[in-house]
């Protein structure tokens, strides 16, 4: 299966547990891309001592998973995407939903 992830929070909390959902369904075998829009795309900074959201980033691309950011929500916010979230489009969003069996929104 092909499930697409769309994380569209900033909460260290929430951000964690859709890729620990994430690394978990890639154990199960299914393909997992995830795409960061809005708040999202603050992910790479948002860790705290009780929630490594960048870990579960690194897991995550390690064993395959695709990690996309909204080149619009990054320039926004003045930051770039980096090796782990290149910038993306909403053509990238639309392409991962469209090719996805399940999608599932944090």
């Amino acid at each position: 299966m092909k499930i697409g992830i769309v994380i569209y929070s900033n909460d260290s909390e929430t951000v964690w547990n859709a890729f620990r959902f994430a690394n978990f369904a890639l154990k199960e075998g299914d393909g997992v891309e995830v795409f960061l829009l809005g708040k999202g795309v603050e992910c790479e900074s948002i860790d705290t001592d009780k929630f490594k959201v960048t870990e579960e980033m690194k897991t995550l691309v390690d064993n395959g998973g695709e990690i996309f950011a909204c080149g619009s929500c990054l320039k926004i916010r003045q930051s770039e995407g980096s090796e782990v979230c290149p910038v993306s489009t909403m053509k990238d969003l639309y392409e991962i939903i469209k090719k996805s069996d399940k999608v599932v929104t944090f």
